[in-house]
């Protein structure tokens, strides 16, 4: 799993970055917002995921998008799962409203503030509602409850459960599970009685 890429900007516009490191050049997609935070940088850190599509042609495609920050890329990767929502639109979502408006539009269902973004009409802003509600709102509820010491050996437990080919929804169920057996134990902690709770 590619977690991050950090390095130079070749070449940025609002849609696009090229990061140098290691004498590779990464091409990003990334958001309206996101650009706006890389505007004026020479260095950055970007964290990634790896979109796979299988287009008519039958043949897959990769494509690889960046975000400023994890907030970001996790917000993207959830509205994802929603039925219906491709890669592209939610893209347009975070680019035209900030993660903080999208999480408050939904968790209010304020269909009309989503709607006013291009693309998304009634059907698709109550869909969006219908299936990310809950789900919001308690991913929001676990982090206010959460000090910052525990917030990052929880993030970095997901991080290992994914890398250990577990799905994010199962990572971050396994992961609950033990922050409420251990609510201040160590990463490796939280690993391990995930991993016992999944066995």
């Amino acid at each position: 799993m590619l977690a991050y890429i950090q390095g130079k900007i070749v070449s940025l516009t609002p849609t696009q970055v090229v990061l140098e490191t290691g004498g590779m050049g990464y091409l990003l997609h990334i958001t309206l917002n996101t650009f706006t935070r890389l505007n004026r940088l020479t260095q950055c850190r970007l964290f990634t995921y790896v979109h796979l599509s299988a287009p008519v042609s039958g043949s897959i495609q990769a494509q690889l998008y960046g975000f400023y920050d994890e907030e970001e890329r996790q917000l993207f990767t959830t509205m994802l799962e929603v039925s219906g929502i491709g890669a592209a639109t939610v893209r347009l979502l975070l680019s035209s409203l900030t993660a903080e408006e999208i999480r408050h539009a939904i968790l209010t269902e304020n269909a009309a503030l989503l709607e006013r973004v291009k693309g998304i009409g009634p059907k698709t802003a109550r869909r969006l509602i219908l299936e990310l509600k809950d789900k919001i709102g308690k991913a929001v509820s676990e982090v206010v409850a959460a000090t910052p010491a525990q917030l990052s050996a929880r993030q970095e437990a997901v991080a290992a459960l994914l890398a250990l080919g577990y799905g994010r929804a199962q990572a971050e169920q396994a992961v609950s599970f033990a922050c409420r057996q251990q609510p201040d134990a160590n990463t490796e902690t939280l690993v391990r009685l995930a991993l016992k709770q999944s066995g």
